[in-house]
């Protein structure tokens, strides 16, 4: 972006005698307004005049997201749930889906509103909010998917290796290798080899271009589906129901706790609306994408469940891997081989389309200017934004290949309950009519700004349940937040006017986004208070980051620019 066009952006600010902190907050408060009535085919120039290409169809759309979701977890803490929880964990699993399916509401309505432009939780929070918030929201989401790749990345290598000790000739593997890592300077760094190969290597497919990476993901995704069942049928066989009694053994308490440690299980449908661009038909699939990824993984998780608490008691469950010994208890051990083999192909495809989804937020925000420019350039023959790609491979090999990854989990999740939270949010500022009617006109403040403070409160209110919850405060204080919470939520009820998007449209708008939002909020509440930390320290650096240079090459309009996007033929699309 030039020095002459930097004024069209700062309407407010166009005097040169303007403060540095007028000019600050006039760009902080800027609003995107993506060209969403346009129809999904038409498109938006990339700097370097190539798009990305549709290619992916339904079928692709729910396969990220269950490659996404499911990975190694769906054997181990299926079973580490319920040691503590009993038979009762998939009473978990069914809460956690629950929320999750109230947030793949939100996402699938503005992914249908939405449906030509990368940008996912980052785009929906820059047009229903302001850049700054919209900033914010792709820092925190970026360093969880930072963080979480290499982990993923770290774990991948310990099952390879597993893999390759059952044959003789790969024995003794030093720890180095694949194995967690040599550690060093107190723990503080940990050497691993093998997992920054691996994200080179999918790094790879993934420049390739979405139909290469897309036919792993396909390959790996159903391998790790049939594995899944497979194990669900012949585990059914070996249940005896005598195990499910007692069904919730320490109490209902057990279950709920057990619900918060599990829907992190689901996290990664989310993905799909960052696939926005590469669909063949968004304003359609996007929405069943979405939410047929979610109910996937919800009935392949309570499948487990009931599986792994009816083969064994669940006191006899063991920590590393439950399912897998529960078997081998049965007389089962090969169901162990395959449940490794589904193990690396689900954490394959959850890398996989971890790094896939990042590249695209920084395509995104190169785009808009808040990154540097390479950023928003695509090949111009694999039609995959390279540079991006290849940075976010960068980024989490350094991750995985030095630094402990278990230390580093500790402050995860803060961008993934703080992204929903506010996609959340963007639903229902998105509802209203716009930002100064509505039937309601107090005079000391906005109907606009009105909404946004019972929104606020009701957030408020998630986190100190939350934190009622987690110190074993009186019952009596977290009814009172509750109260509070639906108090406000009867606020934006009566006193917005709402009207229906084009069209997926969420129902029980502004409820579902509410409970949403305070669901998510108290679930932040239980993370551990190094997450917290970095929830504010990294907000305060990505404010400096702005400051220093979003707010002078950001340009909210690209949107409105023509973008070329390419189809694949016919014959190939069917």
């Amino acid at each position: 972006m030039g020095e002459g066009d930097s004024t069209a952006y700062y309407p407010s600010s166009s005097s040169p005698h303007s403060s540095y902190i007028s000019r600050f907050w006039s760009s902080a408060l800027r609003t995107k307004t993506p060209t969403s009535s346009l129809p999904y085919d038409a498109s938006c120039r990339t700097v370097s005049g190539d798009a990305l290409v549709r290619r992916l169809g339904l079928f692709d759309l729910i396969l990220i997201g269950v490659g996404a979701s499911i990975g190694a977890g769906i054997f181990v803490v299926t079973g580490t749930v319920a040691r503590d929880a009993g038979p009762g964990v998939t009473i978990s699993f069914i809460l956690a889906g629950a929320s999750c399916v109230l947030n793949a509401l939100c996402y699938a309505e503005l992914a249908s509103r939405f449906p030509a432009v990368v940008g996912g939780a980052y785009l929906y929070t820059y047009t229903a909010f302001n850049e700054l918030t919209a900033f914010l929201v792709f820092a925190q989401l970026m360093l969880d998917y930072h963080i979480g790749a290499a982990s993923i990345a770290r774990s991948l290598a310990s099952y390879v290796v597993a893999i390759l000790e059952l044959f003789p000739f790969f024995t003794d593997i030093p720890r180095w290798i694949g194995h967690g890592g040599e550690e060093f300077l107190g723990g503080a760094l940990s050497i691993n080899i093998l997992a920054p190969i691996l994200l080179v290597l999918l790094t790879i497919i993934l420049c390739r271009g979405v139909g290469e990476s897309s036919a792993v993901n396909c390959f790996m995704t159903v391998t790790k589906v049939v594995i899944v069942l497979f194990v669900i049928i012949v585990g059914a066989f070996k249940v005896d129901v005598s195990n499910w009694s007692p069904f919730a053994p320490n109490g209902f308490k057990a279950i709920l706790t057990g619900a918060t440690v599990v829907f992190f299980a689901y996290v990664g449908f989310d993905a799909v609306a960052n696939s926005a661009e590469e669909s063949k038909r968004p304003q359609r699939d996007l929405p069943i994408g979405i939410m047929g990824s979610l109910l996937v993984c919800i009935m392949l998780y309570i499948g487990v469940c009931l599986v792994i608490t009816g083969m064994v008691p669940y006191k006899l469950l063991g920590e590393d891997a439950p399912l897998a010994e529960a078997f081998t208890s049965k007389g089962l051990k090969y169901v162990s081989i395959l449940i490794s083999i589904g193990a690396v192909a689900g954490l394959t495809t959850t890398l996989l389309v971890g790094l896939y989804v990042q590249s695209r937020l920084y395509l995104g925000l190169g785009r808009d200017g808040l990154l540097p420019a390479v950023f928003a350039r695509v090949h111009p023959k694999y039609h995959s934004p390279l540079h991006s790609q290849i940075w976010v491979g960068i980024v989490a090999s350094i991750l995985a290949g030095l630094f402990n990854i278990h230390v580093l989990s500790h402050i995860l999740s803060v961008g993934t309950l703080t992204g929903y939270s506010v996609v959340a949010a963007c639903v229902v500022t998105l509802r209203w009519n716009d930002k100064t009617a509505s039937q309601v006109s107090p005079r000391w403040t906005s109907a606009w700004q009105e909404g946004v403070i019972c929104l606020l409160i009701i957030a408020g209110c998630g986190f100190s349940a939350g934190l009622f919850y987690r110190i074993g405060a009186s019952f009596v204080f977290l009814l009172a937040a509750a109260l509070i919470a639906v108090l406000a939520s009867i606020a934006l009820y009566s006193r917005q006017v709402y009207v229906n998007p084009p069209g997926f449209s969420c129902p029980g708008v502004p409820i579902v986004p509410a409970l949403s939002i305070f669901f998510n909020i108290f679930l932040f509440a239980q993370l551990h208070y190094e997450a917290w930390v970095r929830f504010v320290v990294l907000s305060l650096i990505s404010i400096g980051i702005y400051a220093f240079y979003g707010q002078y090459h950001a340009n909210p309009l690209s949107s409105n620019e023509t973008i070329i996007y390419h189809r694949v033929p016919a014959a190939a699309g069917q």
